[in-house]
């Protein structure tokens, strides 16, 4: 199935083809994140701001090795035009190797970062989560193999059936007073059932080698990514890492939980979007005008969405937690108001990365990550000295910057000028940000009430406000979101690789 070459110019099924990977990845992975959504919900109401501020810490050393995992060497399978199964069977020994020496590091770490943070439990909770690695060389391959044929429905299932049994997980534990090992155990549970039923649904029954003669380009490709990963790492990670030295674990877990509330689009539905983006540019590398016009319309189709969510969540953010995870969280609104602001561009900044690595150049988005890695930190390093506050309006201030670089590292491999993504941005910002005044208004106006017709009434008015200006403003872009959500086939069928 590997072994042949598929051309855009052979494949008259290219389009079907990315639309239903769309369609599955995109689709099942909304009502997985309804079902993560509604448990974590009622997990957080359970649990306290600690409770998060300690998991936060030991997130900060999970990351930050996960850079290590290998999912380099299988990003290079699904760009390669022909895989071999011996490059298989090494990629899977590199895995073992990687994963089993990551897993025993995380063990050796674990005192210290107990010891950095202050907090004894630390040591623990990293020893068992050290469990996840060993699960990740049977779950990224099998589901990296289907990525790469644009084979969508199985692993979306499963995806879904991980997020079940991670949910009734997470439930049992907090109902049962768990507290912290509540949020251990239940993503150790999803990565495990995943890796499990993925090996099972793939017939994954593949023997590693550990001879990797011939294998220098598959390790050059992951090598560049592992790179840039780690600088993402360092770049994503050094706000908790700063944070949990100068803040108590209640002020941390409230910053904490505002950060996952306002990225909860750009870091769960986007990157999903992008798996099925990367091997879509990969085959569309021979026609540079369908992949320029691809992402530009990647851009259009996102930020449509990214920001009347963003935009509105800033302007609602008492009403949003209080009737989400209830009063004892209310705190932290202040925090999500002024995050939410920097998401948007956060979204934007993400949508370069499968483009430009499927084009073959892993090191723009190195160079871009190395710049952030070096941003964010002193960014962060600066803002701690202000409390929560500082830490929150670094996000603002930092992120149009490292999307800036980040356009003048790709423009000219993707083939775009920043006035077409303006462009592009245009019709959902400019409606997003009038949908937010006229949200704000009614806010200031409404009478005292309970929360949730609070909340209501605002989303009411800002979908019918963002709408409305949709079709006065720019009624093609508003066609053009029907149609992708009606399954009908887009105008220009050259575009639909990125219906993402």
């Amino acid at each position: 199935m590997l072994n042949e070459t598929v051309t855009i110019s052979n494949d008259k099924t290219f389009g079907n083809r990315v639309r239903s990977a769309v369609i599955w990845r995109s689709g099942t992975q909304i009502f997985a994140q309804i079902i993560a959504w509604v448990s974590t919900l009622m997990v957080i109401r359970i649990l306290d701001p600690h409770d998060y501020g300690i998991f936060a810490m030991t997130q900060v050393v999970l990351v930050f090795l996960s850079f290590m995992s290998g999912y380099g060497l299988v990003s290079s399978i699904i760009q390669s035009d022909k895989v071999e199964p011996i490059r298989i069977r090494q990629a899977f020994g590199m895995l073992l190797l990687l994963n089993g020496g990551i897993a025993a590091l995380q063990l050796l770490l674990a005192p210290l970062a107990a010891e950095y943070y202050r907090q004894p439990i630390i040591a623990d909770l990293l020893r068992v989560q050290a469990l996840i690695f060993l699960a990740t060389p049977f779950l990224v391959l099998p589901e990296a193999l289907m990525t790469r044929n644009l084979e969508f429905k199985k692993p979306a299932i499963i995806n879904l059936i991980s997020a079940v049994i991670g949910a009734i997980v997470a439930l049992y534990c907090a109902y049962n007073d768990y507290g912290v090992w509540t949020l251990v155990y239940a993503p150790l549970s999803i990565f495990w059932s995943r890796a499990i039923c993925l090996v099972i649904a793939v017939k994954f029954y593949v023997l590693p080698t550990f001879n990797f003669k011939g294998a220098g380009p598959m390790f050059g490709f992951g090598a560049t990514l592992l790179a840039s990963h780690l600088f993402w790492t360092i770049q994503s990670q050094s706000d908790i890492f700063i944070a949990g030295r100068f803040l108590n674990p209640h002020d941390l877990g409230l910053y904490a939980e505002a950060l996952f509330l306002t990225t909860v689009f750009a870091a769960k539905f986007v990157p999903p979007l992008n798996e099925v983006a990367f091997p879509a540019y990969s085959r569309l590398q021979s026609d540079p005008v369908a992949l320029s016009r691809s992402f530009l319309k990647a851009i259009r189709l996102i930020m449509l969405i990214s920001c009347p969510l963003y935009l509105g969540m800033a302007v609602t953010a008492y009403p949003l937690v209080e009737a989400l995870l209830g009063p004892k969280w209310v705190e932290m609104s202040p925090f999500v108001a002024i995050l939410a602001l920097a998401m948007p561009v956060m979204t934007l900044q993400i949508l370069f990365t499968p483009a430009v690595t499927a084009l073959g150049h892993p090191e723009i988005t190195a160079r871009t990550s190395m710049f952030g890695a070096v941003l964010m930190p002193v960014t962060f390093l600066i803002g701690i000295q202000f409390g929560v506050y500082g830490l929150a309006w670094g996000w603002v201030i930092a992120f149009p910057l490292l999307t800036i670089f980040t356009h003048l590292q790709s423009h000219k491999y993707i083939g775009i000028t920043a006035r077409e993504i303006m462009i592009a941005v245009w019709p959902g910002l400019s409606a997003a940000a009038a949908m937010a005044a006229a949200v704000y208004l009614t806010d200031q106006a409404l009478p005292e009430m309970i929360v949730y017709a609070r909340l209501v009434i605002l989303i009411l008015v800002g979908m019918v406000a963002y709408v409305g200006l949709l079709f006065i403003l720019a009624r093609e872009a508003l066609v053009e979101v029907i149609q992708l959500l009606a399954k009908r086939k887009p105008p220009e069928p050259e575009m639909v690789p990125t219906a993402s």
